[in-house]
């Protein structure tokens, strides 16, 4: 049983990996209909609300008199944060790119709630043993991966030249670079949403109420984008079914479900920990990219995802010897001055 318990927030986390995967190869099929990706967002997050409104009602139906003004607060920006600007800086990167090169930025979102959790006192880092050093070697691989990935594209690696002709003349129109920027930023902004939920699991630990909440204020801020950009009625309008079961599936799969299972698990192994499943996104967004999209895998996208992922499971190896150590150590008593790194703790700060 205890086996079991340990296994269930990464089993739980290569589903969500999968889920994020399958959405966002249907995000790029519509984006390339020409569907507007304030409107994807809106709808996801309002879908999302909807979903899960109920089901918060029923199970956690007490969790309103632990709902303070500066958990509202809190959930106002992690909607903000983790809803609206995360996807939509994304969406963004991914209309300009293509989708296994996106999923790839989501490996640098582990390295990023890593530099957070430091700047918050989250994590610490002690240099003269050898998870500091793991840690912080791992954190330099990663940024020169993200840097391969930003700046050097390569030759393709696959040939699909007959079914993705159509796909690579319009990506060869836009700038990889400016993708790489929104995709950066985005990661960013998951990153920060990481931290937040780390604070918010502590404070009010109802997950489906404040994913709920949380689509609520997304929705509302997507919205409001959309208006001040774009007054066009006719933008909202879903002309095919495809454009509409993506916009179930990733509301009620990738807003509701996902992030109801990642709150969870930040609540139960910290924010490093479950960010540090993204790279799995990647390996089953090359599977749908290639047997689905039919687009091109280029040589600087395996390069940079392989030297971000030996960074971060470098980073990882540090965090886990780090814990043992912990595990090990002898309390401290009131002469001790030896003071012990700090693991992950977001669930208690």
């Amino acid at each position: 049983m205890n086996c079991l318990n340990t296994w269930k927030p990464g089993a739980a986390m290569i589903a969500v990996s999968f889920a994020f995967a399958v959405a966002n190869t249907l995000f790029k099929m519509v984006l390339n209909r020409g569907v507007n990706q304030l409107v994807l967002t809106t709808y996801r997050q309002s879908i999302s609300a909807i979903f899960l409104a109920p089901i918060a009602c029923c199970i956690e139906r007490k969790s309103y008199k632990k709902l303070t003004a500066f958990t509202l607060c809190a959930l106002f920006f992690s909607g903000l944060i983790g809803g609206a600007l995360t996807l939509n800086l994304f969406l963004i990167g991914l209309k300009y790119t293509s989708t296994s090169f996106a999923c790839a930025f989501l490996n640098v979102v582990p390295i990023n709630t890593f530099l957070m959790a430091l700047l918050f006192r989250q994590e610490r880092i002690n240099m003269k043993c050898k998870s500091g050093k793991a840690k912080v070697l791992g954190t330099l691989i990663c940024l020169i991966g993200t840097i391969v990935l930003t700046l050097y594209k390569g030759k393709p690696l696959t040939n699909n030249n007959a079914s993705s002709k159509g796909v690579e003349a319009h990506h060869n129109t836009k700038s990889w670079v400016i993708g790489s920027l929104f995709l950066f930023a985005g990661s960013l902004a998951w990153s920060s949403w990481f931290i937040i939920q780390g604070r918010v699991g502590s404070d009010y630990p109802y997950q489906y109420s404040s994913t709920s909440i949380m689509s609520f204020f997304g929705a509302i801020q997507s919205a409001i984008f959309c208006f001040i950009i774009d007054r066009n009625n006719s933008i909202w309008r879903l002309k095919g079914s495809l454009e509409i079961w993506t916009v179930i599936f990733s509301g009620i799969v990738g807003s509701s479900i996902c992030y109801v299972v990642m709150s969870w698990c930040v609540k139960q192994k910290g924010p490093v920990f479950t960010s540090a499943f993204s790279p799995f996104i990647q390996i089953f967004a090359i599977v749908l990219n290639v047997s689905i999209l039919h687009e091109q895998i280029h040589l600087g996208s395996i390069l940079g995802s392989i030297l971000v992922i030996v960074g971060l499971y470098t980073l990882l190896w540090g965090k886990s010897k780090e814990a043992e150590v912990c595990k090990t150590a002898p309390t401290p008593n009131k002469d001790a001055q030896t003071v012990l790194p700090v693991t992950n703790t977001p669930s208690h700060t």
